[in-house]
Parts: structure tokens; C-alpha cells; sequence
């Protein structure tokens, strides 16, 4: 899993009523601000999954709003992100299997699909709960059990701000674990 850092920018507004309501310092009300919406963007098509912001950095330079008494300050913020990107290496906990495949998560990543022909040597099977089995190598795949697989492909889906992953487990030491 490789992890990123990005610089982005962005602005925060300030309604001076907030202020004297809430009875903190500006910069302590920029950052609650900003970290609230950092918190509602879940990954982006071009940085990927934002995990979590580092460094805020506060431009003085500001303008104000005469009608709304409003302040716009500029600011940028580093941020740690993960993008997956194809051939790339995971560890994944299964969520849910069905006839067709597997469904994985694997930290922000909650929607990676992996399909019954990308697993060659398992083979459905439902005893007590769904499960994959390989009978050759005497191991198999339920609802908990942790995988090493491969992305195969990937699809950015831009109404659910997240990306789909296509994984594999096709190729030596892939697999539960």
C-alpha cells in the first residue's frame, strides 16, 4: 500500500457570529472547519482516498462578504493519501461471498470485487454459510477471512466519489492468508 502526501488548496468561511458564539480562537475555528470538510470528501479521481490531513497552513490574505459579513480566508493543507493503482499488492478482509465472487475491504477501500474466474482452483460451495474451497491446497474463503490479492482493475466512480477495485489472486503467493 503506498501512501501519498498532497498539497491542496482550498478556502474556509467565517461567519464572525460563529465566533463570538463559540468563543474560540480563529485559527482553532479555521481548523474545525476545515477538517469537517476534509471529512466529507471521501477520495478524489486524481490524489485518491484522503486519510487524513497533516500540515494546515493559513494565508492572511483574505476578502470579505458586506452583504453575508462573511470572511474567505485561503488556505492549503498537506494531506496523506492512497490511491490504488493496477498490479498493486493488498491485504483484504472478505465482507461478503456470493456465487459470483468475493467481496472485499481494505482500509479506505470499501468495494473490491473479486470474481470466481479471477480464483482458479476454488469452487462454491454453501455448508453452514457461503464459502470458496480449494480442495488441493486444502484452504478456503469465508465472510472474515484475510486475502493477499492483486488489482486487476480499477473504475472510478465519480456519484460515489470512491473507486471500484477488480482484484485477482491469479499469481504466486496471492490467496488467504
Amino acid at each position: 500500500m503506498v501512501f501519498l502526501e498532497v498539497e491542496v488548496k482550498g478556502v474556509v468561511i467565517v461567519d464572525p457570529n460563529d465566533l463570538l458564539h463559540l468563543n474560540i480562537s480563529l485559527r482553532k475555528y479555521m481548523t474545525i472547519r476545515l477538517l469537517s470538510k476534509i471529512g466529507r470528501w471521501k477520495a478524489s479521481t486524481k490524489h485518491g482516498y484522503y486519510v487524513t490531513p497533516a500540515i494546515l497552513n493559513f494565508d492572511h490574505d483574505s476578502r470579505g462578504d458586506w452583504i453575508t459579513r462573511e470572511v474567505i480566508f485561503k488556505v492549503s493543507y498537506k494531506c496523506t493519501t492512497m490511491k490504488p493503482c493496477k498490479g498493486e499488492i493488498f491485504i483484504g478482509t472478505i465482507d461478503k461471498v456470493m456465487r459470483h465472487g468475493i467481496f472485499l475491504k481494505c482500509g479506505p477501500i470499501q468495494n473490491i470485487f473479486l470474481s470466481e474466474k479471477k480464483m482458479k482452483d476454488y469452487k462454491f460451495s454453501i455448508d453452514e454459510q457461503p464459502i470458496f474451497v480449494n480442495m488441493n491446497r486444502e484452504s478456503s474463503m469465508q465472510k472474515g477471512t484475510k486475502v493477499r490479492f492483486k488489482v486487476f482493475d480499477l473504475k472510478w466512480i465519480e456519484s460515489e466519489k470512491e473507486f471500484h477495485v477488480l482484484a485477482t489472486i491469479e499469481a504466486h503467493f496471492l490467496g488467504p492468508i
